[in-house]
């Protein structure tokens, strides 16, 4: 069975919508690329896992590595992740909200569930939330994804765009050896969605001294 989302479901209900009643991961059974003008193919939906926060942080804006008032500084590799949310004709999309959320350099969520033997990094801001502007663009100050028991290095997203069917993804490190071994990763059939999460990060010339940076464009579907 398919589960068929519809902008009537509310945004926690969505996200929650990767999990089963004992917290599991759900994943959709197949996975149907659209495909647009010009070569352009939908961003693949993927589970939310269960480490959604279940509580915002006070600071949800896009850089994840300093939190507002504060001196330290999140550990890890700092990571600019950027691009544009696109519809299948190529066109921007303004206004749509973008979420990420992330594990810290230790491998821990900002999730009570989240557990491990090393103390979750209480720099690390773990949530963001950024909004498009008018030639589509957003931008995320970071830190480089870390892999954890399980899991291959990734980057939640969820977008919302009126009129736009929601999506939740993610957005993975090309190049990490763990890829191949990634249930949720090679649950992507489609090569061309596969390569469309696949990002690489490169040194932030010109951004930041000694960070990453890397372009993830995600393109929206239409509503069925």
């Amino acid at each position: 069975m398919t589960l068929v989302i519809t902008p009537q479901i509310g945004r926690r209900r969505f996200l929650a919508g990767g999990l089963t009643a004992t917290g599991a991961l759900l994943l959709p059974t197949r996975l149907f690329a659209q495909a647009g003008q010009g070569g352009l193919v939908a961003t693949p939906a993927q589970t939310a896992g269960p480490f959604y926060p279940t509580t915002l942080p006070a600071d949800i804006d896009n850089d994840l590595v300093v939190l507002r008032g504060s001196d330290a500084r999140a550990e890890g590799v700092v990571a600019h992740v950027m691009g544009r949310v696109l519809g299948l004709d190529g066109r921007p999309i303004a206004g749509a909200e973008v979420e990420i959320w992330q594990c810290d350099a230790h491998g821990r969520y900002l999730h009570p569930g989240s557990v491990g033997s090393r103390p979750r990094d209480t720099a690390f801001q773990g949530y963001g939330r950024s909004t498009t502007a008018g030639d589509g663009t957003y931008r995320f100050r970071t830190i480089r994804p870390v892999p954890y028991a399980g899991r291959t290095p990734h980057i939640h997203f969820a977008v919302t765009a009126p009129g736009r069917p929601p999506l939740v993804t993610q957005m993975y490190v090309a190049g990490e050896p763990q890829n191949a071994a990634d249930f949720v990763y090679r649950g992507i059939r489609d090569p061309r969605q596969r390569e469309a999460v696949t990002v690489p990060l490169e040194p932030a010339n010109g951004i930041e001294a000694g960070a990453l940076a890397g372009r993830f464009d995600i393109v929206l579907g239409v509503l069925g």
